[in-house]
C-alpha cells in the first residue's frame, strides 16, 4: 500500500483545536492524517473525519500505540478504544509510538501484538516510532523482513539523522519525518530563507521540500488554513543540488524531542 507522502500532524492540538485543524486540512487537500492515543485528539479527528464528507476509503489514517498499551492484553483493545474514537472500522497505519521504557515490555511483545492486529484486520499496515537502529533490527526480527511499513522519526535540516535513514533505506522501511521545522526554529536559518527567495517560496516549503526529495514523508501540523494549503505547495518545490548540498550542511545533531526515561540511545 505504502505510505503517503505528505499528510497533516496533529500533535499538541487539543479538543476544538483538533478538529478545526484537521478539517481545514482535509477541505485544502489532504487526505493522510496522522495522530497517536497519547496526544488525546483521536475522537476529535474521528469527528473531522465524519464531517468532512471526504469518503473514508480517500483517507490514510495513522496512530500510534501509547507505552501504558504494549502489554499482550492491552494493545489490541486499545487500538479498538483508537477505532471506537475515529469511527473507523480500521486504520491504515499502526505505529508502536516509542519503544517500552526500560524494556518493562519486551520488545517482541509487543511487536507480535502489533502483527495480531493487523491480521485481524484492525490496521492495514504496521510501523514503528522513534526506534533507534538496534531497536528496528529487533523489530525486523519479531514480525519478519517487509512487515514494518515505517520508522517515524525527528528530522530536520538541524537533524538530518544520517546513519538511522541510511540503514532504513537498506531495509526497505519508508522514513516519516516528524517535527520538520523544528519547532520553528529552520524558519529563521539565513541559509534556507536564501534558498527560499531564490524559488519564490516560503522557507517552511524548502524544508518540507529537502525532507520529500530525500524520500521521506512528512506531517507538518497547523492550525491556520494558509499554512496548511502553502505547505501542501512544497510537493511542487524542486530544489536543485546545490540547495540540498547547502541544506546538508545545516547538520547540528540540533534535537528538540528527547523525554528522559522514554527515548532510546540514539544513532
Amino acid at each position: 500500500m505504502g505510505i503517503p507522502s505528505f499528510g497533516v500532524g496533529t500533535f499538541r492540538l487539543k479538543d476544538g483545536a483538533a478538529k478545526d485543524s484537521v478539517l481545514k486540512a482535509l477541505d485544502v487537500g489532504y487526505r493522510a492524517i496522522d495522530t497517536a492515543q497519547i496526544y488525546g485528539n483521536e475522537a476529535e479527528v474521528g469527528e473531522a473525519m465524519a464531517e468532512s464528507g471526504v469518503p473514508r476509503d480517500q483517507l490514510f489514517v495513522t496512530t500510534k500505540i501509547w507505552v501504558e498499551n504494549f502489554s499482550r492484553d492491552r494493545l489490541i483493545p486499545s487500538l479498538r478504544e483508537s477505532l471506537e474514537k475515529l469511527r473507523t472500522d480500521a486504520v491504515d497505519l499502526t505505529l508502536i509510538h516509542w519503544p517500552a521504557p526500560g524494556a518493562a515490555v519486551p520488545l517482541p511483545e509487543y511487536m507480535e501484538a502489533l502483527a495480531e492486529a493487523k491480521s485481524l484486520g484492525l490496521t492495514r499496515q504496521i510501523g514503528i516510532s522513534n526506534f533507534n537502529i538496534a531497536l528496528t533490527r529487533e523489530a525486523i526480527a519479531v514480525v519478519g523482513k517487509g512487515e514494518i511499513a515505517t520508522n517515524q522519526i525527528e528530522l530536520s535540516p538541524y537533524l538530518q539523522n544520517a546513519r538511522l535513514t541510511a540503514f532504513l533505506k537498506e531495509q526497505g522501511i519508508a522514513v516519516t519525518s516528524y517535527m520538520t521545522l523544528a519547532y520553528g526554529k529552520v524558519l529563521q536559518d539565513p541559509v534556507l530563507t536564501a534558498i527560499a527567495q531564490k524559488h519564490g517560496a516560503s522557507v517552511a516549503q524548502v524544508a518540507l521540500a529537502w525532507a520529500l526529495q530525500l524520500g521521506y514523508a512528512v506531517i507538518p501540523s497547523s492550525t491556520k488554513r494558509e499554512n496548511l494549503a502553502s505547505n501542501l505547495l512544497a510537493q511542487k518545490l524542486m530544489l536543485d543540488a546545490d540547495d540540498m548540498a547547502q541544506i546538508a550542511e545545516l547538520e547540528r545533531n540540533g534535537r528538540e524531542v528527547n523525554p528522559e526515561g522514554l527515548a532510546p540511545v540514539w544513532d
